[in-house]
């Protein structure tokens, strides 16, 4: 299976997508399975992962109705409240749905930088075994440490970093991103998502050259076997259409052997999220 690790869904409205500037004007409508199955279908893709946008339980509601309709959908990555007493209850609640496989908090936009170090969060990521669910990191550089002691005291956990922690790529900037990239890609329980990198350079304005020396520091770091293909749409489309977006690294990974494209391609995807081509 070909999977895109890494997309989002949306009905539109202002109070609820806060974080969608007027500079992001473009992405100030819906974004539907229907708008992207084309594009996913134009590169050959055979499915995706959607990933919440929304901090709330009905987005993950939603995000399962429409994995439920769509047979493309092959995963949810969804929203729980980790820091509550009621996560219990609420995990029982979503668990159940085959295509749930993972979770998400919007650690980045948290304005304690040691959020995922709090007690209450750290009680929360040590009941997702338990439901045989993952957890996608979603943070900025200055992040990398904490989420290095995370895996180090969950070693059972499974957590995917998305969008290569967010590099300063529009400034060439690589440390200390890379130098605590390595740190937590030494513990085996985390993998990455090659994903989101169009959007932390100049917007409309890059060239696929750009980001070869990242995407050589994280394939350094994590290895084929734990590196997965994200286009971050439709948050990508700020700066680059989707297939141009997917094209950066389909065109990278040619310079491996077959079987390591196919893991970067999908493969490793599926294994992480345990997505079957017929169902979870």
């Amino acid at each position: 299976m070909r999977l895109d690790s890494h997309q989002h869904f949306w009905h539109y409205s202002p109070a609820e997508y806060l974080w969608i500037s007027d500079r992001m004007a473009v992405l100030k409508r819906d974004f539907l399975p229907e708008d992207l199955q084309p594009l996913l279908s134009s590169i050959h893709f055979d499915g995706c992962v959607a990933v919440q946008a929304r901090q709330n339980l009905e987005e993950t509601r939603w995000l399962l109705e429409l994995a439920e309709k769509h047979e493309f959908i092959k995963g949810v990555v969804g929203w729980v409240d980790l820091c509550s007493e009621e996560l219990p209850e609420q995990l029982q609640r979503f668990a159940k749905h085959p295509k749930l496989v993972g979770v998400r908090h919007v650690v980045h936009d948290e304005p304690d930088d040691e959020f995922m170090l709090r007690p209450e969060f750290r009680h929360g990521i040590s009941q997702l075994p338990e439901f045989d669910l993952t957890y996608d990191l979603l943070l900025f550089p200055k992040h990398l440490k904490a989420a290095a002691q995370l895996a180090r005291e969950f070693p059972k956990q499974a957590f995917v970093l998305d969008h290569i922690a967010k590099p300063m790529i529009a400034e060439r900037l690589f440390s200390p991103w890379q130098e605590d990239l390595r740190q937590l890609a030494k513990f085996p329980n985390v993998t990455c998502k090659l994903s989101g990198m169009v959007t932390e350079t100049r917007w409309k304005q890059w060239q696929p050259g750009d980001f070869h020396r990242y995407m050589d520091i994280v394939f350094e770091a994590f290895g084929s076997a734990r590196l997965m293909i994200g286009s971050d749409w439709p948050v990508c489309t700020v700066s680059g259409d989707y297939g141009s977006t997917m094209q950066l690294v389909i065109d990278y990974a040619q310079q491996f052997p077959v079987e390591m494209q196919a893991g970067i391609l999908g493969e490793n995807c599926a294994r992480f999220y345990r997505i079957h081509p017929h169902g979870r």
